[in-house]
């Protein structure tokens, strides 16, 4: 199943937006969809993560309260609902599908383009 984000832009600080991360095909229920970012220079970091059987969300702090992370198991498709942007939360952002939450896939796991995310101060 390969994994295709979209979504970004350009907001201002205070902002939403929401990205789409959808799957080629139906996901197996052991699967665990993440969303990770990156900003150039810096390591890929764990922002959001959900369940694919039964949904079960997790988050990191720096976004708890701030991003929702949901499934559309008709569309195959996870979304990042992310309000009260920061500028910081300007970065690229990724999905990519693990077995755990939060865990990075392996070196040779394909990560595609991402989504950049820009958020104005």
């Amino acid at each position: 199943v390969q994994l295709q984000a979209s979504g970004g832009g350009l907001v201002q600080a205070g902002g939403s937006l929401r990205l789409s991360c959808a799957a080629s095909g139906r996901p197996f229920s052991s699967t665990v969809i993440n969303w990770f970012r990156q900003d150039p220079g810096k390591e890929r970091e764990f922002v959001a993560a959900i369940r694919w059987g039964g949904g079960r969300t997790y988050y990191a702090d720096s976004v708890k309260g701030r991003f929702t992370i949901s499934r559309d198991t008709a569309k195959n498709t996870v979304y990042l609902q992310m309000t009260s942007l920061k500028p910081e939360d300007t970065a690229t952002y990724y999905c990519a599908r693990t077995t755990t939450p939060g865990d990075k896939p392996g070196p040779s796991y394909y990560w595609g383009q991402g989504t950049l995310v820009t958020v104005s101060s």
